[in-house]
């Protein structure tokens, strides 16, 4: 199990949410182990997005999930952190910045660092695949509006794993184009776009309130277990390679 920890501190030296929390992950036995930042979708670090921490958790990392709603209402929480991805700067950039650190100052950490997200996060973490890690893994996220900032966002980005759906109404084409733009950025990487899944496949179940679901269902939105097992085994061989044989 996943413990609270507090992040403010090193947020707030950073400009970022000087009430930052996060949720720590720690594997079994004796560390130091590599250290993974997660950011969580849309919908807020909830129990499934705990989860998805415990289970890298199991694989052998560190991994600080940073809840980017921290001490605020949700709604506008949500605005001003979709904001910051659609700009590609701000107070949640300061706040993803800030676990890293935390986890560099780790002595559970061996100095090694990966960034994976889902959703909004996933968006987020091709944004920061050049700010240190060793490994990013992008699963479902927007990309960028151009083709010039997604080149732009991509110039000295570590490997990436990237995970979509082919039934994503919201990402139509997606991994098509990330593929052609991480080839032409000469980025290593494996994108991978699952015939049977949609959005947020790889949640274990539904997020999001009830009275959304139909829509969400339309969108293609939701858990696809068979798409989910062979993705979490892809990105889990991906940063096996990249980040613990590191």
């Amino acid at each position: 199990m996943g413990q609270w920890i507090e992040l403010g501190d090193q947020a707030g030296e950073l400009g970022g949410n000087p009430q930052l929390r996060g949720y720590l992950a720690t594997p079994e036995g004796a560390g130091p182990w590599p250290g993974v930042v997660m950011i969580h979708e849309a919908t807020g670090l909830d129990a499934i997005q705990e989860r998805h921490a415990e289970r890298l958790a199991r694989a052998g990392y560190l991994t600080l999930a940073a809840d980017l709603y921290s001490g605020g209402n949700m709604r506008s929480c949500l605005v001003a952190t979709m904001r910051s991805l659609v700009q590609g700067q701000g107070r949640a950039f300061q706040d993803i910045e800030a676990s890293r650190q935390w986890l560099l100052a780790s002595a559970d950490c061996t100095g090694q660092t990966g960034v994976i997200g889902f959703c909004m996060g996933g968006g987020f973490a091709l944004l920061t695949a050049k700010d240190g890690h060793a490994v990013a893994s992008v699963n479902y996220g927007r990309l960028p509006k151009t083709d010039a900032a997604l080149a732009e966002a991509l110039a000295g980005s570590c490997p990436i794993v990237a995970s979509y759906g082919a039934k994503d109404r919201t990402l139509r084409g997606a991994a098509t184009r990330l593929e052609k733009a991480l080839d032409d950025a000469g980025v290593p990487h494996q994108v991978t776009e699952y015939p049977a899944a949609g959005h947020a496949f790889l949640n274990d179940e539904k997020s999001g309130p009830w009275i959304m679901q139909p829509l969400l269902a339309v969108l293609g939105i939701g858990p696809e277990p068979e798409s989910a097992a062979v993705a979490w085994q892809r990105i889990e061989d991906y940063f096996q390679a990249h980040l613990k044989a590191g």
